[in-house]
């Protein structure tokens, strides 16, 4: 599967314009996460990339999403690793996370919310002003991108990473696709 097959599918499948851009965010730190650990920077960013493909077939309901998209995936002729990484990024599946790319992609998604969060609050809503010190003190807020789950988010240790270095890490990446993410 090459990254223009998955961008068709995500069109076919995906309206949500936010949740596309979630998705790219998701792909960006991925592929970060894969050059930092020495892992396959396309199926990692890819597994990003599709993550959430089927978050509206689903209509958000959590017993089913990514369930769907790991078959849809595999139809896609994605790798079963992709599969089972997207698979239990659900926690709602209570499926174990084994691999690196199963770990990295459970930490990768909630913090694509908190980095753009924390740009929405600057007064020109860029990534180019955040700086990773700032993500760390919102990281902090309970109530500041409420949804980004942080211990998700910490399990960024399972990988051998620092907090603050991922943090660094996916600002950094996101950084660079500013433009796909209208940041």
């Amino acid at each position: 599967m090459t990254r223009d097959e998955a961008l068709d599918s995500i069109e076919a499948n995906v309206e949500n314009k936010n949740t596309i851009k979630h998705m790219l965010a998701t792909e960006a730190i991925m592929r970060a996460l894969a050059k930092r650990l020495g892992e396959d920077e396309e199926e990692w960013g890819l597994t990003g990339l599709l993550h959430d493909i089927d978050m509206e077939l689903t209509e958000g309901d959590m017993s089913t999403h990514s369930k769907l998209g790991a078959d849809l995936v595999r139809e896609m002729g994605a790798s079963e690793a992709m599969a089972h990484a997207i698979l239990c990024h659900n926690e709602a599946h209570g499926i174990p996370r084994e691999s690196q790319l199963d770990k990295a992609l459970f930490c990768a998604d909630p913090l694509t919310g908190l980095i753009i969060a924390a740009a929405l609050v600057r007064p020109d809503k860029k990534l180019a002003s955040v700086e990773a010190k700032s993500v760390r003190k919102r990281f902090k807020e309970k109530s500041f991108a409420a949804g980004a789950n942080r211990e998700q988010i910490a399990q960024c240790a399972e990988l051998g990473i620092e907090l603050d270095e991922f943090i660094e890490l996916g600002l950094k990446a996101m950084k660079g696709i500013a433009e796909d993410l209208g940041l």
